[in-house]
């Protein structure tokens, strides 16, 4: 059987509702799915308090992705196994969501003055649910307006740092996410090493608490994977992967269970709460 460690929903920039992942997963006979939405936790809150998780048919894992940077490189932590209503980690994912509110708001104003005839409404249908709207959902509008022809193209012209409508947004450290999710009693895990983009600032975020690294991943050819994986075993840490699914057709994979990872990479973070 076959697992993933690394999904997205609608509750953050992902396309399917948790309860259509969750379906997708099943469809694609997965043993186990971690729902790791950035920056908050609403998705697998909102299974849980529909009585849909834990499930009978597939093995959940409440998860999260937390967006730092450390000398202006990309640091993902993904978080896992932890306690999804530990009041630190709520207090926290909502101070991110609502600086969220007021970058987005800025990045329309931007938008406006640059002559684009988008509105916060024309976004925000396409955000659906997330409460955590961002770059992705404005380059998304972009699109469907007929103003980009693609959301590369919206990144690149637009929303990319360093270009015109491009707003700075508020990251925890690197070591306030290792800690808060280590608080909630979960096992913090570095995400996707390459997209780091500097294997020096991989071994050096190494140092910090992390109990694994994201080793398995689309984006890692064959000789990423051999060196991230000798990293972690030469640290002691749980290797793990997972496709970082968001049901975006430009963005691969498009479909669930087309990348995963064993079970046993899974199971270790398989700990199901009581059913309401």
């Amino acid at each position: 059987m076959a697992s993933d460690l690394h999904t997205h929903t609608s509750f953050s920039d992902g396309r399917l509702s948790p309860e259509e992942l969750v379906a997708a997963a099943k469809e694609a006979k997965l043993s186990y799915i971690a729902i790791t939405d950035h920056d908050t936790v609403d998705g697998i809150r909102h299974l849980y308090e529909q009585g849909l998780y834990p499930s009978k048919t597939l093995h959940i894992i409440p998860g999260i992705e937390f967006s730092c940077e450390v000398d202006e490189h990309d640091v993902h932590v993904l978080g896992y196994d932890f306690d999804i209503y530990n009041q630190d980690l709520v207090d926290k994912v909502t101070e991110i969501s609502e600086s969220r509110w007021a970058r987005f708001s800025t990045m329309m104003e931007k938008l406006q003055e640059l002559g684009y005839a988008i509105t916060e409404s024309d976004v925000l249908q396409i955000a659906g649910t997330s409460t955590s709207v961002g770059r992705a959902h404005v380059a998304r509008a972009l699109v469907k307006k007929g103003l980009a022809s693609s959301i590369r193209e919206a990144f690149d012209k637009l929303l990319e740092h360093g270009q015109p409508a491009y707003v700075p947004h508020y990251r925890i450290s690197p070591e306030e996410a290792v800690a808060l999710v280590r608080g909630a009693g979960g096992v913090p895990v570095l995400a996707h090493p390459k997209l780091v983009k500097d294997d020096t600032i991989v071994a050096r975020m190494l140092e910090l608490d992390f109990g694994g690294l994201e080793v398995y991943y689309p984006k890692h050819d064959a000789e990423d994977t051999a060196r991230y994986k000798a990293m972690a075993e030469q640290r002691g840490l749980r290797l793990t992967g997972g496709s970082d699914f968001h049901a975006i057709p430009q963005r691969e994979p498009s479909e669930l269970g087309v990348f995963t990872v064993a079970d046993e990479l899974a199971e270790p973070f398989f700990h199901p709460p009581q059913a309401l």
